[in-house]
């Protein structure tokens, strides 16, 4: 008795092209952890280092001034900002195009909010639980004529998540990155909220550091965009192999090949999940629960469903 091939069409090649992702991810993704567990660490020494230089130029007993100064007289009595943005600069010597040496500052933006770049590579995996897409923007490759609806949706999506965009009716309870990191660490300095209007000088070895520090920023944003271009290169011929497989079989016989886990219950499971979410006892249940579920809780709770009807 021969046993009928399965055969694929669109949900299922999603299914499998899902499990080819995940491998080729797993393959990179410990550098982007590393470089994130390297900013955490520069970080925090960059909290201590940054709060040494503004009070070595702003003591605090001025700050304390200026305050009851403004106690007194209201905006007249100065200018004070919790600010987690600051410039560091150094002196040093330049040749112009002329060959003559001409004397200039090298500057630093040190920052302890989040950029958006960073935010998305920072947060990958978070939104990507939630089933959002934080790649969205590396998906253009630079190239902004590509943006169509589903770009805009899912920046959309994404920039609420972060916190990147805000309405009155969002539940003010729940706190976005953007908010944790621009409270995370602030200082008073002596100026307005014009971050670059202060500018700090440090010796070479604390610009150097400096430097440092937003370099490790700047490395979690670049292997997110080196992950990507990886995984996106395999997919890119995956994706272009799969259209052509008309069988379960063939797909498996290429995971075997590769080393990707790859079996039938991974599509019965797509397949079959909204049957058992959906039957008329399990919606009922799901429209008393006010959270929306991520595909990987339908999933976990179409296994649970599947498990007890066996049982």
């Amino acid at each position: 008795m021969t046993t009928k091939k399965i055969t694929l069409n669109a949900e299922k090649r999603k299914v499998i092209a899902d499990q080819f992702q995940s491998f080729y991810e797993d393959k990179v993704k410990d550098k982007l952890i590393q470089a994130k567990e390297q900013y955490d660490l520069i970080r925090e020494k960059a909290k201590e280092q940054i709060e040494k230089v503004v009070r070595f130029h702003q003591p605090q007993e001025d700050v304390d001034t200026i305050r009851r100064m403004i106690q007194k007289y209201s905006s007249s009595g100065g200018d004070l900002y919790h600010d987690n943005c600051f410039y560091v600069q150094m002196p040093t010597t330049k040749v112009d195009d002329n060959g003559k040496e001409y004397q200039t500052d090298d500057e630093v933006h040190v920052r302890f909010d989040m950029g958006r770049k960073f935010a998305r590579a920072y947060y990958r995996d978070e939104m990507r639980a939630k089933g959002l897409n934080p790649d969205f923007h590396l998906s253009i490759d630079n190239d902004y004529s590509k943006r169509n609806p589903k770009y805009y949706n899912d920046e959309s999506a994404v920039n609420k998540f972060l916190g990147f965009s805000t309405s009155s009716n969002d539940d003010k309870s729940v706190i976005t990155p953007k908010a944790k990191w621009e409270s995370d660490f602030q200082l008073w300095v002596i100026g307005t909220s014009y971050c670059h209007s202060r500018n700090f000088k440090v010796d070479e070895n604390t610009f150097n550091f400096f430097k440092m520090y937003r370099s490790s920023a700047d490395n979690v944003i670049k292997e997110h965009e080196q992950m990507y271009s990886y995984v996106e290169g395999k997919m890119k011929t995956l994706r272009l192999g799969l259209k052509s497989y008309r069988t379960f079989d063939q797909a498996k016989a290429l995971a075997d090949k590769v080393g990707v886990v790859l079996n039938e219950s991974m599509l019965n499971e797509s397949s079959s999940m909204a049957l058992s979410i959906y039957s008329p006892e399990n919606l009922a249940s799901l429209l008393e629960d006010k959270e929306v579920m991520t595909r990987e809780q339908k999933i976990a709770f179409a296994r649970k469903q599947m498990q007890q009807s066996v049982n």
